[in-house]
């Protein structure tokens, strides 16, 4: 009941800037459908391969959202008012990820209602991918709790936004790593968003072939650190504050 009671909350707070969500919402699907208007001569802006990358980019707004919202409670000195209650850091971090499932939610049906519009196949495939995005989006969660923790909320507003455009040009939405060269394509495979669009990827197409055990053991092991990070630095903030 006290996770429940803190995650309406904080829904509450995220709905005060309904602008900002819209934008979150409605960029991906714009993306979506913008780039399915022309004929590019290359793979990774066919339908089947695209809606997996638009989907994990639009995963970026959620840190920001999740990164804004804990530095904003903060600076309100929220967080202190909070620590003589019995709740755990972890519920705090959970109460903090239940708030954020309504606009997950909203977010993926929309999309994956304009890709099948769109042309892209509906089978159970695509509804499996939906459940697995759900998880994905645990990592961008995490991500924007450990930045709100650390920085300020300016500060975090700014990091979050580089944030969104490293996701944009790691994650193989618009740029294959093999066209990237050898460094960089080294970097998109140990990074967690080219193994996080593989893997949705491969689920949506029903193409296990190519999600590879690296690619699961590198978004899970990003995952879980940043996740137990994310909740020692809260804790240390709050004691702190």
């Amino acid at each position: 009941m006290r996770i429940w009671n803190f995650a309406k909350r904080n829904c509450k707070e995220l709905i005060r800037d309904p602008l900002s969500l819209v934008f979150a919402i409605l960029l991906p699907l714009f993306l979506l459908f913008f780039f399915q208007q022309f004929d590019i001569p290359n793979d990774s802006y066919k339908l089947e391969n695209f809606t997996a990358g638009i989907l994990v980019f639009g995963f970026s707004f959620i840190t920001l959202f999740t990164a804004m919202l804990i530095s904003k409670d903060r600076t309100t000195s929220l967080l202190i008012r909070l620590g003589i209650s019995p709740m755990k850091p972890a519920e705090y971090i959970l109460g903090y990820m239940l708030s954020l499932l309504p606009i997950l939610l909203v977010q993926n049906i929309l999309f994956f209602l304009l890709a099948v519009c769109l042309g892209l196949s509906f089978s159970l495939s695509l509804l499996l991918a939906g459940l697995v995005s759900l998880v994905i989006a645990i990592l961008f969660i995490a991500l924007g709790i450990l930045i709100g923790s650390i920085f300020s909320e300016k500060a975090s507003s700014g990091i979050s936004s580089i944030f969104v455009q490293l996701v944009c040009f790691t994650s193989g939405m618009y740029f294959p790593k093999e066209l990237l060269g050898d460094i960089f394509g080294k970097v998109c495979e140990f990074l967690p968003f080219e193994p996080a669009v593989t893997l949705l990827k491969g689920i949506m197409n029903h193409n296990f072939a190519i999600i590879h055990t690296q690619d699961i053991l590198v978004f899970s092991l990003y995952t879980i650190a940043i996740l137990v990070l994310s909740i020692f630095i809260f804790e240390k903030k709050m004691r702190r504050q």
